[in-house]
């Protein structure tokens, strides 16, 4: 299920936290293989539990974008010790003021 864009908080330029560094160290290490099919992650906000990204490029149309995001949450899970629940959201990425 894809969650529109507009509902997004606008995350603070702060120092990430721990947790921030685990979940971008995370989305780090499978980038390459995304990029090498022509798609990437980003991370848009984490809320408590709820960990939001955007698939762009190739992965937005992918047959296996499912399964991709089933990889990450549980290397997630894995890495963070706790449950996480990983959330695509549709739409354009906003611009950074």
């Amino acid at each position: 299920m894809l969650v529109e864009s507009e509902h997004l908080k606008q995350a603070p330029a702060a120092e990430p936290s721990g947790r921030e560094q685990i979940v971008r160290a995370v989305l780090d290490e499978i980038r390459p293989n995304l990029k090498r099919d022509g798609g990437d992650c980003e991370l848009l906000e984490i809320d408590g539990n709820k960990i939001m990204v955007r698939l762009t490029g190739a992965c937005v149309f992918c047959k296996l974008a499912s399964a991709t995001l089933e990889g990450i949450q549980a290397r997630l899970i894995e890495r963070l010790g706790e449950f996480v629940r990983l959330i695509p959201v549709a739409g354009a990425a906003k611009p950074r003021h």
